[in-house]
C-alpha cells in the first residue's frame, strides 16, 4: 500500500505514541471514574485529572482552578455565550465585535443571541491590509472576538494589543479568544493577553477529540450554565450549594480517556512543534505555478490557495487519489472567503510527521494536475 501523506494537521493532528500509550494504559489498567469514589483506583483517577488540570494551568499561564474540561473548542465558545448571557447582571442592550477571521464557533453563538433578541448590535473589527486585525481600529464594544490565528490565513493575531486597544475604549469590555489553531504553533500567556475567556481543542494540538480546554479568568464570579453531579456541594428543597471552580463548571463524568493523554500532548507539543521551513517551501514552489493563486503569506503557520478554473473540492479528490490528505472547502470560515470572494480554498497544514519529501511529493503531484 502506498505511503498516506497526511498533510492536514491544521483540521487534526495525528497522535503522538506517547498519547496512545497514555490512554491505552489508563483504559486497560486505571480506568474508574473521577469524583465519584473513595477507592484507591477512584483516588488516582482523581489526581490524574488535577495533575493534568495543573499541566495545562502551567502551558497557558493559569490558575488551575481557571482551566475547565469541556468537549471541545465548539462547546466552550458555545458555553461563553450561555454563561454570559444568563447573568442576572447580563443586559440585551450590549453589544459585540467580531472579525471576519472567526470560526464558525467563535461568531455563530454571538449572532444567534443577536437574532434572538438577546442582544443589541454586532460590530466588526477592520482588518489591514494584510488580513490582521487591526488593533488602532477596534470598536467600543460590550464583548469581543478574537480569533488568535485564521485555520484559513495561518497568521498569529497580536492578542495582547488588540485587548489593551479594546480596553481603551471600554475598560470593561470582556474579551473572549479562540486559540484552536494559535496554540499548536504560538506560546499562549493568558496573563500577558489580559483576556476574561479563552479556548482551544485538544485534538489540534496532539491529544485525543472530545476534550477542548475553556479558561475563565473569574471563575468563581459566574453563575454555571450546567448542572448535575459533581458540581454541587449539598442540595436541598430550598436551595443548592454549589462547588467552587473548576468543579463547579464541570457537571456529569469528565472526558477521562481524553484527559489521561493530554500532559503527553502538551509535552510533546512543546519539543515537536511543526516545521514551518515545510510551509514556506510549499509556497515557494506553488508561487511558480501561473494559476495557482496564494492566499496565505510565506511566513504563515499554513498554506491555503485555490487554482483558477477548477473547484477546491475536485483538487482534493484528485490528491486524495495520490494518497495525500488536505482540507478542502470553506474551513468552517465562510467570512473570510467571502471577504476574498472565493467559495472556498486549499489548505496544506504540517505536523511533526511530516517531511520535505513529503512536500516534494505534494509539489510534484500539483504540478501535473495544474498542467
Amino acid at each position: 500500500m502506498n505511503k498516506i501523506i497526511y498533510l492536514d494537521a491544521a483540521a487534526t493532528a495525528l497522535k503522538s505514541r506517547s498519547v496512545i500509550d497514555a490512554e491505552m494504559d489508563f483504559l486497560r489498567n486505571k480506568y474508574a471514574n473521577a469524583g465519584r469514589g473513595v477507592c484507591t483506583r477512584a483516588s488516582a483517577v482523581d489526581d490524574m485529572v488535577a495533575n493534568a488540570r495543573c499541566r495545562v494551568a502551567k502551558f497557558i499561564n493559569a490558575k488551575p482552578n481557571q482551566v475547565v474540561f469541556t468537549s471541545g473548542a465548539t462547546d466552550g465558545l458555545n458555553r461563553i455565550v450561555d454563561i454570559i448571557s444568563s447573568q442576572p447582571w447580563y443586559l440585551e442592550k450590549s453589544t459585540f465585535a467580531v472579525s471576519d477571521l472567526d470560526h464558525h464557533s467563535a461568531r455563530m453563538p454571538w449572532e444567534n443571541l443577536m437574532y434572538r433578541g438577546k442582544i443589541r448590535k454586532m460590530f466588526k473589527c477592520e482588518l489591514d491590509e494584510k488580513l490582521d486585525i487591526n488593533p488602532n481600529k477596534i470598536p467600543k464594544t460590550d464583548y469581543l472576538i478574537i480569533t488568535a490565528m485564521s485555520n484559513v490565513l495561518g497568521r498569529a493575531q497580536n492578542v495582547k494589543k488588540i485587548i489593551a486597544a479594546a480596553r481603551q475604549e471600554n475598560p470593561d469590555v470582556v474579551t473572549i479568544v479562540d486559540a484552536s489553531q494559535y496554540v499548536v504553533h504560538e506560546r499562549i500567556d493568558v496573563k500577558k493577553w489580559d483576556c476574561d475567556f479563552m479556548v482551544f481543542s485538544a485534538h489540534k494540538m496532539g491529544a485525543d477529540t472530545g476534550l477542548g480546554i475553556l479558561y475563565i479568568r473569574d471563575s468563581e464570579k459566574y453563575f454555571p450554565d450546567k448542572f448535575g453531579g459533581g458540581m454541587v456541594s449539598k442540595i436541598s428543597d430550598a436551595k443548592w450549594i454549589l462547588n467552587g471552580a473548576p468543579e463547579k463548571w464541570e457537571a456529569g463524568t469528565l472526558p477521562l480517556t481524553q484527559i489521561a493523554g493530554i500532559v503527553p500532548a502538551l509535552d510533546y507539543l512543546e519539543t515537536h512543534r511543526p516545521n514551518l521551513d515545510l510551509i514556506k517551501y510549499a509556497y515557494d514552489e506553488l508561487v511558480k505555478i501561473p494559476n495557482i493563486k496564494i492566499l496565505t503569506m510565506q511566513d504563515a503557520a499554513i498554506l491555503s490557495f485555490v487554482v483558477d478554473g477548477m473547484h477546491p473540492l475536485d483538487i482534493g479528490v484528485m490528491l486524495g487519489a495520490h494518497n495525500i490528505c488536505v482540507r478542502v472547502g470553506n474551513m468552517c470560515a465562510s467570512w473570510i472567503h467571502q471577504k476574498l470572494g472565493i467559495v472556498g480554498s486549499i489548505r496544506v497544514s504540517v505536523g511533526p510527521w511530516n517531511t520535505i519529501s513529503d512536500i516534494k511529493n505534494f509539489v510534484r503531484i500539483m504540478k501535473d494536475i495544474t498542467k
